[in-house]
């Protein structure tokens, strides 16, 4: 549905996004995160033609360039603010985009907008613009929606209904890239995760692949853990120090049990570290930054 091939973005002659590679399927939910400058927002208005930039964008097999956006007539977006004329009412405004009465019907009852389709837009609160925003990007069943920050200013029971909304389209066949800062809702609902640092794509994987390298890891305590140390250095078991406790991964979990069977080492304790995604995004960054300050 989507590719980048080697797209790279300057503004004003300064690299913003540099060498990017990835492909979406149909129906994927991509989460695209980052740190603040990272790229994000620049790599989605690339994506729509919206920036100067070398390399191959293809949507559904379609070049998108500078001079041509044919191939964006079947994606919806909502990037930085919603498109919105102030002065139209919100129904105005959805009738100005859409091909489809009872699609606009339809998306203003999913998203609850009822109550205040008809007044003036200029009158909206941040959560109900977004809201719209969010209903102007599913206009007329698009094959690719791009959404940054679409929980900006939402309530608890809008990003419920946004978050199935999203969900219900991408069961449809739709495909999204979504940017967001709000890691524990996206991590509810994508399914490929992409992590731009420094405008480069320092990881680009499937959830489910991304969970599996980022294991549970586990807090071991030993009647000797000075011994446990040696036992484990000896057996090449990677380990860090949270003193008095030993920090494994799952993977060595069981290994480890062994090797201190073997060594006359009982554990008097053997926890699973809950590790938030969010920590997990932040670890992983300071770990890259702290590479690239050794080079």
């Amino acid at each position: 549905m989507l590719e980048l091939q080697d797209v790279s973005t300057f503004i004003r002659r300064k690299p913003i996004v540099m060498h990017a590679t990835f492909d979406i399927s149909p129906g994927q939910i991509v989460g695209l995160i980052g740190p603040n400058g990272a790229g994000k927002t620049t790599i989605m208005k690339t994506i729509l033609g919206l920036t100067k930039f070398t390399g191959t964008i293809r949507i559904n097999q379609m070049l998108v360039t500078e001079n041509n956006h044919s191939a964006l007539t079947h994606v919806g977006a909502l990037i930085e603010h919603p498109a919105i004329y102030p002065f139209l009412t919100g129904r105005q405004n959805l009738t100005l985009y859409s091909h489809d009465q009872t699609d606009l019907m339809q998306l203003v009852t999913q998203l609850e907008l009822t109550p205040y389709i008809d007044r003036p837009a200029k009158d909206y609160s941040l959560g109900m613009k977004q809201k719209l925003g969010i209903a102007i990007a599913l206009l007329n069943q698009p094959q690719l929606v791009i959404l940054d920050e679409p929980m900006n200013g939402l309530d608890i029971e809008a990003t419920i209904l946004v978050r199935n909304l999203i969900k219900q389209h991408a069961a449809q066949g739709t495909t999204f890239l979504i940017s967001s800062h709000i890691l524990s809702e996206l991590q509810k609902i994508m399914t490929r995760i992409i992590l731009v640092n420094n405008g480069q794509i320092i990881i680009n994987q499937p959830i489910i692949t991304f969970n599996q390298l980022h294991q549970t890891q586990y807090r071991l305590l030993t009647n000797d853990p000075s011994r446990t140390i040696t036992a484990l250095q000896n057996a090449q078991v990677a380990f860090t120090v949270d003193a008095p406790y030993l920090i494994i991964k799952q993977a060595d979990r069981i290994n480890s049990q062994k090797i201190l069977r073997q060594d006359d080492l009982y554990l008097t304790e053997l926890t699973p570290v809950e590790t938030s995604f969010e920590k997990l995004i932040v670890t992983i960054l300071e770990n890259q930054r702290g590479l690239h300050h050794e080079n």
